[in-house]
């Protein structure tokens, strides 16, 4: 028996540490990752590093999207077959990727960086909205998609960019994610065909 001394080293227990971190990973499942990678460095540590490393050098948001890529304008920004009349809006870069896998979606994307809260002071200036606004008021837009998810937040933020793009673009259309997005939900955990489905159903909002 140990007696309750340590069995691994300060690098280990840093390492799990800072995996326990990670969304979806608690102590147990970060040690059985740690291990995994100790145990298997040339085929899954070294090449795990390298990606990391060259993430973190080069990987930086779109200055028009806030989407992330090697890239600015990123490559959905700067691919000339999207629709530039078309923005969709949402949360996070996790639901813009997750709206571009389901392949229903061919025009450009705009990433808000979080909802509106009052509980936790998280106003209009505080996410990309001026930004938006911007791109509505100088651009080609013909319509703005909010694929914001079904929370209470989410319908507030939504409420609240639809009656700001009202001013700043008169006779823009604005619609919302229509059936197949339940309440609650986050687009990041619906499956391709629910997310198609939602925007072949979008409503004024």
């Amino acid at each position: 028996m140990s007696g309750g001394r340590a069995v691994t080293g300060p690098e280990i227990d840093r390492l799990m540490t800072l995996l326990a971190r990670l969304p979806g990973l608690g102590p147990r499942s970060a040690r059985r990752v740690a291990l995994h990678l100790i145990q298997n460095r040339e085929t899954a540590l070294r090449p795990l590093m390298a990606a990391l490393g060259d993430v973190a050098e080069r990987v930086r948001p779109c200055s028009i999207c806030g989407n992330f890529d090697t890239r600015d304008p990123c490559a959905v920004c700067a691919d000339p077959r999207r629709d530039d009349g078309l923005i969709c809006v949402v949360e996070d870069v996790a639901d813009l990727w997750a709206m571009d896998r389901a392949g229903a979606f061919a025009g450009r994307y705009h990433v808000l960086g979080g909802v509106l809260s009052a509980l936790d002071g998280v106003g209009p200036d505080d996410l990309t909205i001026p930004a938006l606004e911007t791109r509505c008021a100088v651009g080609a837009v013909r319509e703005v998609v909010l694929a914001l998810g079904a929370t209470v937040d989410g319908q507030t933020t939504a409420h609240v960019i639809a009656d700001r793009l009202a001013t700043v673009a008169p006779g823009l259309t604005v619609s919302s994610l229509g059936q197949g997005v339940p309440v609650g939900g986050e687009l990041d955990y619906l499956d391709d065909g629910t997310i198609g489905a939602a925007l072949r159903a979008r409503r004024p909002v």
